[in-house]
């Protein structure tokens, strides 16, 4: 049977002998032109670049800082649960928060393992971001204060979501370029969306609303430490988080 794997790609068990026809990357910006691949029987693919969206994080991030928010491994969601007055700090570069008079809600993040989260006060937020940007959050790296002058300052959307009780997430908030998070909870809740201007974002229906329970967080000091889970052996995994 002749082999449909296309040239320059690897294939588990079989020998590259194209390596190197074509470079794959989870970067953005890595291909640069038309690449024409030879599948055989007369057949071709064409790999092409990508297209740049307008109003992306990952346009705005130096190539270090790509490296972060671009998921290299399987990303591990972490949920915390945020009150009113309380937010999210998604590395330097995002804050998701509860405002009003809305009650607690679980907040699931589902961005690359190597941007920071951190919990804090909304009130000290701001400074918190410009003191820590680029040490204790990351993204942006260093010089921080720089880095976040560069791109951007943030601008803020209120939005409103009805919960849909506590056994799934009721919507996601997207963070184009960045991830999402989704919201789990009981009642109406008052979220504030802050990001640097001109950044994207939107409300969408859940796309993995039972996760909430297996991802769900404490934590302490500088790290988010999610709950440790049993596999169905009744083995207990450990738990997983973020420095």
């Amino acid at each position: 049977e002749r082999s449909k794997t296309p040239q320059g790609k690897k294939r588990a068990g079989n020998a590259n002998k194209n390596k190197g026809a074509i470079t794959a990357s989870p970067l953005p910006g890595t291909t640069l032109e038309f690449i024409k691949v030879d599948i055989g029987d007369g057949f071709s693919l064409y790999d092409t670049p990508g297209l740049l969206v307008p109003g992306t994080m990952t346009q705005r991030l130096t190539p270090a800082e790509l490296k972060m928010v671009v998921p290299k491994k399987q990303v591990e969601p972490v949920t915390f649960r945020v009150e009113s007055g309380k937010c999210v700090l998604v590395g330097g570069l995002a804050k998701i928060e509860v405002i009003g008079d809305s009650k607690p809600f679980l907040f699931t993040f589902y961005v690359s393992n190597d941007i920071k989260l951190h919990p804090t006060d909304s009130s000290r937020s701001d400074e918190f971001i410009k003191t820590h940007a680029g040490k204790m959050l990351t993204p942006p790296l260093e010089p921080g204060p720089e880095r976040i002058g560069q791109i951007g300052e943030f601008e803020y959307h209120d939005v409103e979501i009805e919960g849909s009780g506590w056994k799934e997430a009721a919507a996601d908030i997207t963070l184009r370029g960045l991830g999402w998070v989704a919201v789990t909870g009981a009642g109406n809740a008052k979220i504030r969306i802050s990001v640097p201007k001109g950044i994207g974002y939107s409300v969408r229906p859940p796309l993995m609303p039972f996760d909430v329970w297996e991802s769900t967080a404490k934590y302490t000091g500088g790290r988010a430490v999610r709950k440790s889970t049993k596999t169905k052996s009744g083995k207990r995994n450990k738990g997983v988080g973020r420095r």
